[in-house]
């Protein structure tokens, strides 16, 4: 099994659509796929909404996307032509304590693709790329604490080629595989043979 991990620097930069366009380009691996979403305070991990209930009710939770009308992120996946979907939603921090059923539904996938950036604090996967955009300030500290172990990049091209962000150094990923993108197309066919060539290797050694 290879797993796959795609990652991105903040909210609406294209992280579920380079997931979608991967699964859709390279039917043959026979994705499950994976959406992890961290809700902050006052918002329940059973169904995203406002809460109170008390501190150790409901901090995760695991459904498994059965729509396919591509209405949801999962359902897009699904779409795409991923075998199964999973949405995996904790309260921010509390990743950890639902990574067991995480490992427990993702046992037997061909092959398994992962939105997310905190993920990778409980594994190691064969290919980790970071979706960037320049044109977005925000930089989750997640994104900053795993942009050293990206794999390539996926880095939208920005109308004056400055960035927003700010404090942000890219030295890390500067000798990595760059794949720029022109939204609505988030997935190039560069980058599809670089996943499938990575994806074979690494299955290769399994």
């Amino acid at each position: 099994m290879s797993v796959i991990v795609i990652g991105g620097h903040s909210r609406n930069v294209g992280k579920t659509s380079v997931v979608a366009g991967l699964i859709a380009a390279l039917p043959e691996f026979s994705w499950t796929a994976v959406k992890i979403t961290q809700y902050g305070h006052g918002i329940c991990s059973a169904d995203g909404e406002p809460c109170h209930c008390a501190t150790d009710d409901h901090t995760w939770a695991i459904s498994e996307e059965l729509e396919r009308s591509g209405k949801s992120d999962t359902s897009r996946f699904l779409a795409a032509g991923a075998e199964r979907a999973w949405w995996v939603r904790t309260r921010q921090g509390l990743l950890a304590e639902a990574m067991p059923g995480v490992r427990d539904r993702l046992a037997g996938a061909a092959n398994v693709i992962v939105e997310s950036n905190s993920v990778l604090k409980f594994l190691r996967p064969d290919l980790y790329i970071v979706v960037l955009d320049p044109a977005t300030a925000d930089f989750k500290p997640s994104a900053q604490q795993f942009l050293d172990r990206a794999d390539a990049v996926v880095l939208h091209e920005s109308q004056d080629g400055a960035e927003k962000w700010r404090s942000v150094s890219l030295q890390s990923v500067a000798a990595r595989p760059v794949f720029r993108i022109r939204p609505p197309n988030y997935v190039t066919p560069e980058l599809v043979r670089f996943v499938r060539l990575q994806v074979r290797s690494s299955t290769a050694v399994d």
